[in-house]
């Protein structure tokens, strides 16, 4: 029987900025007619056809090594891929990508990860970022360790494998709004060094900005601002960070903040440390 095929024209767009990136025009999607089976009457006794749809092309192949997916440009190419759970999935790709977001936004999307011990001031430390951005005119936004629990990490718990999950979700989420051109904070205790690193490794080279808020423990228990090393102490909570479960301090992070009794910088004054980093790496134009 002969093919029948709906044909939709091509659709491209342009908008301001966007004239030298062009985005490709849709593929193509058909319809074929397949053989009727066997006659039966219907009400009028007509017999019965089947539309099955022909699968849309797709402009990307998704490879992945060591877990990780690379995606590869190519024309007319799909391949079915099973990452993790999830099985016979493909990479669609957007004809607006991450530079044309960038140039909406007038800066570099990227991931600012804050980490250090509970009361090290991670929170106050992420406001201050934000806001001093806000000012610049840049788009921020933060995953706050203990606001993530209230709804998406809800379903889980302290201990180590949850702790792990916690993070990883943190970063997928984060990498997503680095994407979108939007600037990342996250502020998490993160204690373990494997659980960054993977994190860090889901975003381009140099996207990833670690930032070790290096307090001491006795200090950070001094200023104990939630009760929770005193909860620690007294026995009332298992594997808390500093106590009875460790830290794993950063290696080779972008940024230090050191605060001891000698020096100690406000939270306006490590914005800025921060800031100039990002200016000096070009994350604050697009």
């Amino acid at each position: 029987m002969e093919a029948l095929k709906a044909v939709r024209p091509a659709i491209s767009c342009s908008s301001s900025g966007f004239e030298n990136h062009q985005p490709a025009p849709l593929p193509k999607v058909g319809f074929v007619k397949l053989p009727a089976p066997a006659p039966s009457l219907g009400l009028n006794g007509c017999s019965n056809a089947r539309l099955s749809s022909v699968q849309a092309t797709e402009e990307s192949t998704v490879s992945f090594t060591n877990d990780r997916a690379a995606v590869f440009s190519g024309e007319n190419c799909r391949q079915m891929a099973t990452n993790g759970k999830a099985t016979n999935i493909v990479w669609h790709k957007n004809s607006v990508g991450k530079h044309h977001r960038q140039e909406l936004l007038q800066q570099k999307g990227c991931v600012i990860w804050i980490t250090g011990l509970s009361g090290s001031g991670k929170s106050t430390l992420a406001c201050a970022l934000s806001q001093a951005l806000y000012s610049r005119g840049k788009l921020t936004y933060i995953l706050d360790g203990d606001n993530v629990r209230h709804g998406l990490n809800r379903d889980l718990t302290f201990k180590a494998e949850d702790r792990a999950e916690n993070i990883r979700r943190i970063g997928e989420v984060a990498k997503l709004f680095a994407d979108a051109g939007i600037i990342c904070i996250a502020s998490v205790i993160s204690p373990y060094r494997r659980d960054r690193d993977a994190c860090r490794a889901l975003l381009p080279e140099g996207d990833f900005i670690e930032v070790f808020m290096n307090v001491p423990l006795q200090i950070c228990e001094a200023r104990d601002p939630k009760g929770l090393y005193k909860l620690a102490r007294a026995g009332k909570i298992k594997g808390f960070t500093g106590i009875d479960d460790p830290y794993e301090p950063p290696l080779n992070c972008e940024l230090v903040l050191p605060q001891n009794e000698e020096n100690c910088a406000s939270p306006c004054e490590m914005a800025e440390s921060v800031i100039s980093y990002l200016e000096e790496k070009d994350y604050l134009q697009a």
